[in-house]
């Protein structure tokens, strides 16, 4: 009696959790980041980062990989240490904030790999929405997953072609993004 008792129970809360609708839990700009790497002189490479300013993970029930993501960056507050470097990347010649005061991204695909899961979505920078791809890792637990995601992208490809200084400054930038979510309910 007990063992049919505890297969009857088992079952009903796993029918729960399949029929559980997704949950949608805020990111915590306070505790994400988003940063960059790009080589700068043929010799070192330049570090900067991105403040995320919002988005959204949405989560099935009991799982830490999501079924949707969105974020928010905002790249009027890009820093690299170097305030005038930090002034010409706002500027017209790279990432114009005046013009373009948002980058976004939104998945369009999740897929499981062997350490944790790769996803697709369309990037928006510089005004130039392009398909990118992210690899993720996943630590922490299930009800407070942190994902660290990392990809290259393309800078030509959203349009900053600087002149004077294009030849020196690497094509290809290496993002990383650490993503920690807010609490549940906010």
């Amino acid at each position: 009696m007990r063992t049919l008792l505890h297969a009857f129970l088992t079952a009903g809360a796993i029918a729960l959790i399949a029929a559980a609708p997704p949950v949608s839990r805020a990111i915590d700009p306070a505790h994400s980041t988003a940063t960059f790497s790009v080589q700068h002189i043929f010799v070192s490479n330049v570090v900067g980062s991105v403040p995320i300013i919002n988005g959204r993970v949405t989560l099935a029930p009991g799982t830490h990989v999501p079924e949707s993501v969105t974020a928010t960056l905002d790249p009027s507050g890009i820093s690299t240490g170097d305030r005038d470097r930090d002034a010409a990347l706002r500027g017209a010649d790279w990432f114009d904030v005046a013009r373009y005061p948002h980058w976004t991204f939104a998945s369009t695909a999740i897929s499981r790999t062997a350490t944790g899961f790769g996803m697709d979505g369309v990037l928006t920078i510089h005004g130039v929405s392009r398909p990118e791809h992210l690899e993720v890792s996943v630590t922490g637990s299930a009800e407070q997953p942190i994902y660290h995601a990392t990809g290259t992208i393309d800078r030509h490809a959203f349009g900053m072609h600087v002149v004077r200084l294009d030849p020196v400054i690497g094509n290809p930038v290496t993002v990383s993004l650490d993503i920690v979510l807010a609490p549940p309910g906010i």
